[in-house]
């Protein structure tokens, strides 16, 4: 089968991450994969069958016009045309659909974020209007399914893969390293500021750990480098920047914490228990009770408990063996997100509709 992923690009972030892998793994069982993109950047890394498509370029000035404009022209070459296009993220969802409508091509968009996150106008539009013209939507969990379904759309369950490769051997030396990751700019979203304050406390009562939080956005890291000042932890507090060896750091790291406000399901939790880390996270809509199984596989803390957050992570840093018992765990208990198993997933909704390929 022909496939093309469809992304604004593929600079650092969980959806991006997703759509590579799985775009490696159909072109691995023997389907023809291309990925095409609207804005500059690469932070992954592909493999070399899937065949890369950049629609950069266009004297038209508004971006959404001038990419719909790119694509339009791309499909017009029928060899170009595939049997497949799944588009990634809301935006580049609005750009699709009507192109691949017009040339009458399977569509299949994908949602990475719960509705609840409201978005713009464009986000309002897209999902209010425009998905039911979609051929498939697929969602994260069950939560979001009612809501697309009560708009006409055909909507799949469709969990992230994991992607990286399950720890086999958990002898690794760890660090006393709480290990957080995400976009820095989206710091409300994700819950940094609140991470700052709640770890303050227990941060300058246990001297020998550090708060490590990885992710690009010089903004969001502005504000929040003042929230450290202004909690006096400069010492132990790390901004990283982006980082593409994130599996290392988590080896490397014993806790990882996801004190989000909203999520999908959450990728890098995913990755956090792929890796054996003890995880502790937010019960927030949605994604973390899909995955973790409390005082089983990692700390499932009230949604925004600050006291009880603070409890269960200061609880984490005294206990060694509870630390390596969830993470032990976490590894055993991601099969289900397996990519193999995911991409079985997706194959499934390829049949539904090419039903006699």
């Amino acid at each position: 089968m022909k496939i093309n992923f469809i992304s604004s690009s593929l600079v650092g972030g969980g959806a991006e991450r997703v759509l590579v892998n799985l775009a490696n793994h159909f072109v691995t069982i023997g389907h023809e994969v291309s990925i095409i993109t609207f804005n500059h950047g690469d932070d992954y890394e592909i493999s070399k069958d899937i065949l890369r498509v950049r629609l950069h370029e266009g004297k038209i000035n508004n971006h959404k016009l001038r990419s719909a404009n790119n694509l339009i022209k791309h499909y017009r070459e029928k060899n170009n045309r595939p049997d497949i296009v799944i588009s990634f993220i809301t935006e580049t969802n609005l750009i699709s659909i009507p192109v691949c409508r017009f040339y009458s091509l399977k569509i299949i968009c994908s949602e990475h974020i719960t509705y609840l996150q409201k978005g713009n106008y464009v986000t309002k539009f897209t999902r209010n209007f425009l998905y039911r013209f979609a051929n498939a939507i697929t969602v994260l969990t069950s939560f979001d399914k009612p809501f697309y379904e009560n708009k006409g759309c055909k909507v799949v369950v469709m969990p992230n893969p994991c992607t990286f490769t399950p720890l086999i051997n958990d002898s690794v030396n760890r660090e006393k390293v709480i290990l957080s990751i995400g976009n820095l700019n989206r710091y409300h979203h994700k819950g940094f500021d609140n991470l700052i304050k709640l770890s303050a406390p227990i941060l300058k009562n246990n001297k020998d750990w550090v708060l490590k939080i990885i992710g690009g956005g010089d903004n969001g890291k502005e504000i929040l480098a003042k929230l450290v000042v202004d909690h006096d932890i400069e010492e132990q507090v790390i901004f990283t920047g982006f980082r593409n060896d994130i599996n290392k750091v988590m080896q490397e790291s014993s806790i990882f914490i996801l004190p989000s406000r909203f999520e999908g399901l959450p990728m890098v939790l995913l990755e956090a228990m792929s890796q054996g880390m003890a995880c502790i996270a937010y019960d927030c809509k949605t994604g973390p009770a899909d995955i973790i199984d409390h005082e089983e596989n990692g700390l499932l803390i009230k949604d925004q408990d600050m006291p009880e957050m603070q409890d269960g992570l200061t609880l984490l840093l005294r206990d060694e063996e509870l630390r390596r018992n969830l993470g032990q765990k976490a590894i055993k208990s991601l099969s289900k997100y397996s990519v193999e198993n995911v991409g079985r997933l997706w194959e499934d909704l390829f049949k539904s509709l090419y039903p006699l390929k």
